[in-house]
């Protein structure tokens, strides 16, 4: 008897083990999308084009059942990548992913990433749009000249901020085209929208074939995110815009001159690496001067971030990268694309808002936002139950946050519901009230959001309110025998002061990537930003949203993203043969760092002064960065030497070396915060013995010839500053000075320290932002 179960313990386990080898067997047979970097000096000379050596490359690797089946390495391919970039996106197992590694000319092999999308008053706000007819937006700026491609979900060809109607034909250096596909045809690209293509062959390798009845599998757009964020770049101005009466007024882009080319790389499930690789190497080669990414898929090393080495390949040919932060803040570290060759955009608001009130039985009046437009209204003179799902406990519970199922229409039908933030999109829990029979939603922040105010175009009565006031709110509900409420809408509401504030939800910094290299950038307009929308979606995005508007009111960095790209096309305008450093560096040492009510940047997540974790360099200023006097400079050559510092091997460091007869010289970059960036940031080291840091830079004059600056730096606590030498005299434009900053150890601090460094020449403020961390940093 006592054999039995040994055996049956043995059965068991070889089955188990046997299952276990026919899974990992089949698991290695599994073909996922990688991203296969060639070092195309390295081809042989008797293959007739790099395709034919990738694709021999492939093959050599293939096992030889799977090449019998499916031919040569060709088959094998979904994209290959020639401009920003060298290489393929191939089909492969592990195994032949891990043989391919070893193979000469293989640079680097990274597996599929899936990406995210960062989701009219703003030229006026940005002092772009004077009364007078001739500003700084007239022709005699030759803007229509300038081309930004917009990396994004398509775009809406039919709204009028795409209307060509008086620009110059397209521009002959031009090598675009205009992809067809349902609902997009050659006649809907013009002398505004030059180009549009699409690309899907890594999202569907991961995702199995698009449903081309629920989706464009063409460049328009039915999500809306890319029409937004494509007239935020560059849209045509439109008299009379509007979100349901919200927001009236002139709504145009940036640089309403400009050109847009439309790159379709996300769909309903997400945007994949091999898809926005290849647009931006075809966006390269087919001639962009602009690139506007409002998409991001979280932070890894600079040799496996495909996007930093497309990127990089960009900014070699000239191409400025504008990126958006993320949306992870207040957390800090949040941040995303923090490659120094990239522009990293942060959120801030407007002096905009859109307020809405809610009347408590008890006679208080609490502010807050909203968009809602519609016929439901409640009536003011009257009081509406009120009920809280939640306790007074800090953590929100299902109940409280609103989430699909979790209301009992008994308990919240005809009755106003409050609901926490999170988990959910904020309008849909006003979905789920209504449909649980609730007459209106009071939206009420929790510690993540504080007082940031977000105005949605919700489907029934609804006002958002920050995080105190909520409290009060609740309490109110939970303490009272019958607790009652009203709710308001009182339209656009314009001159809102303090403002610039930056947005709660604007990812932060420190970049841990590398903490010299100062991230954000810069901040922009992010917050109720209006633009053109679909046609194909309702302002609130829901299904079951079926308003058809002209113009959305979105926020996000995505949002705040264009803005700087626009401004970075007038700026490249204004100045063709500037590098893409130096449209960086004029934006970023003009940015404010000072509200209209001239007090410092306030951080809306703490109603306390911002730093430049946050802010970056401040908030931009167009017309000053059209003219910023001294410029920091920083060549493709001298990227790669902060590369060299960065502690990758010969080969990561040929991911970035495309072409052969880049390598490090070391003499030129002592640490990377040597490098020329408009921004510093010292960090000293646990050694104590280290008591002095010095950085140099090199500033170019683009003011008048003759131009004299002295310099002023903040006073620290922590160390003391001397500047060499304290002027700079030039005596001709284009001309090159240098100077060293030393920061010796006085009073080491326990907390990153914060200041700037300004270069003055009685018409220029050259500004830098200054941090100093002493590590450990927290």
């Amino acid at each position: 008897m006592a054999e039995n179960p040994v055996k049956w313990l043995f059965l068991i386990l070889a089955s188990c083990l046997c299952f276990a080898f026919v899974l990992s067997e089949s698991n290695s047979l599994i073909k996922k999308t990688y991203i296969v970097q060639m070092h195309k000096s390295a081809m042989p000379a008797s293959f007739s084009s790099p395709l034919e050596w990738y694709s021999s490359k492939l093959k050599s690797v293939m096992s030889d059942t799977q090449s019998e089946g499916e031919g040569d390495g060709e088959n094998r391919i979904i994209y290959s990548y020639q401009n920003a970039f060298h290489g393929v996106a191939a089909q492969l197992t592990e195994e032949e992913a891990e043989r391919l590694k070893l193979e000469d000319g293989v640079v680097a092999i990274l597996p599929e990433t899936k990406y995210e999308l960062h989701t009219t008053r703003s030229p006026m706000f940005l002092g772009l749009e004077p009364e007078e007819s001739t500003s700084i937006w007239s022709q005699k700026l030759a803007d229509h000249d300038v081309i930004v491609g917009v990396l994004d979900t398509g775009i809406w060809p039919e709204s009028a901020s795409f209307n060509d109607t008086g620009m110059t034909p397209v521009p002959a250096h031009w090598k675009g085209t205009c992809e067809t596909g349902r609902g997009f045809q050659k006649h809907h690209c013009n002398r505004k929208i030059v180009g549009a293509r699409v690309f899907y062959r890594g999202y569907e390798a991961a995702t199995g074939k698009i449903n081309e009845k629920n989706e464009y599998k063409s460049p328009r757009d039915q999500d809306g995110h890319g029409t937004h964020t494509a007239a935020t770049v560059a849209g045509s101005p439109v008299i009379g815009a509007n979100l349901l009466g919200y927001a009236y007024g002139t709504a145009r882009g940036m640089a309403p001159g400009a050109r847009i080319a439309a790159y379709k790389v996300c769909w309903t499930g997400g945007c994949f690496s091999s898809d926005i690789l290849s647009a931006v190497d075809r966006a390269v080669g087919d001639g962009v001067n602009v690139l506007s990414i409002s998409l991001g898929g979280g932070t890894s090393s600079y040799s496996h971030d495909s996007l930093a080495i497309a990127t990089f390949g960009a900014m070699e040919m000239g191409v400025f990268v504008s990126c958006s932060a993320g949306n992870g803040g207040p957390d800090p570290v949040s941040l995303t694309n923090v490659s120094p060759w990239i522009t990293t955009v942060g959120a801030s608001t407007m002096d905009r808002d859109f307020p809405g009130s809610v009347k408590l039985g008890s006679g208080r009046t609490i502010s807050g936002v909203s968009l809602y437009k519609g016929r439901r209204l409640l009536q003011a003179n009257k009081q509406y139950p009120l009920v809280y799902m939640g306790s007074n406990s800090s953590s929100p519970n299902p109940s409280s946050l609103c989430l699909e199922g979790t209301l009992d229409p008994h308990v919240v039908s005809g009755k106003i519901v409050i609901c926490d933030r999170g988990i959910s999109p904020r309008v849909q829990k006003g979905q789920v009230v209504k449909d649980a029979g609730g007459v209106g939603m009071i939206l009420t922040n929790t510690a993540a959001n504080g007082e940031e105010l977000v105005a949605d175009c919700h489907l029934l009565p609804a006002v958002a309110v920050g995080e105190m006031e909520g409290k009060a709110i609740k309490h109110y509900a939970l303490t009272n025998g019958k607790p009652t409420a009203t709710l308001a809408f009182l339209g656009t509401r314009l001159g809102v002061r303090p403002s610039p504030v930056v947005a709660a939800f604007s990812s932060r910094g420190p970049n841990f990537l590398t903490l010299e290299i100062l991230k954000p950038d810069v901040v922009a307009p992010g917050v109720n930003i209006l633009a053109a929308w679909t046609g194909e979606l309702g302002p609130s995005s829901l299904p079951t949203d079926h308003r058809r508007v002209r113009f959305n009111i979105l926020s996000g960095t995505s949002m705040s993203c264009p803005h700087v790209s626009g401004i970075a096309a007038l700026i490249k305008a204004r100045h063709p043969d500037w590098s893409p450093a130096a449209v960086k560096s004029a934006l970023m040492t003009t940015a404010y760092v000072h509200d209209n009510i001239h007090n410092p940047l306030q951080d809306s997540s703490t109603a306390a002064a911002s730093t430049p974790y946050d802010h970056g360099a401040g908030h931009i200023n167009p017309l000053k960065a059209l003219d910023p006097g001294l410029i920091y400079d920083i060549s493709a050559q001298d990227y790669f030497e902060f590369l060299c510092t960065q502690k990758l091997t010969a080969m990561q460091l040929k991911a970035f070396s495309k072409h052969s007869n880049m390598s490090c010289h070391h003499n030129t970059l002592a640490t990377p915060g040597d490098l020329n960036y408009p921004a510093i940031s010292v960090v000293f080291p646990e050694d104590t013995a280290i008591s002095t840091l010095t950085l140099h830079r090199t500033v170019t004059n683009v003011g008048p010839p003759a131009s004299h600056y002295h310099v002023v730096v903040s006073p620290f606590k922590g160390v003391t500053i001397k500047v060499e030498p304290k002027t700079l005299n030039f005596t001709r434009r284009n001309q090159k000075l240098s100077y060293k900053i030393s920061f010796t150890r006085k009073s080491p601090q326990t907390m990153p320290e914060f200041g700037g460094l300004v270069w003055k020449d009685g018409v220029h403020k050259v500004r830098s932002p200054v941090a100093i961390t002493w590590l450990p940093p927290f």
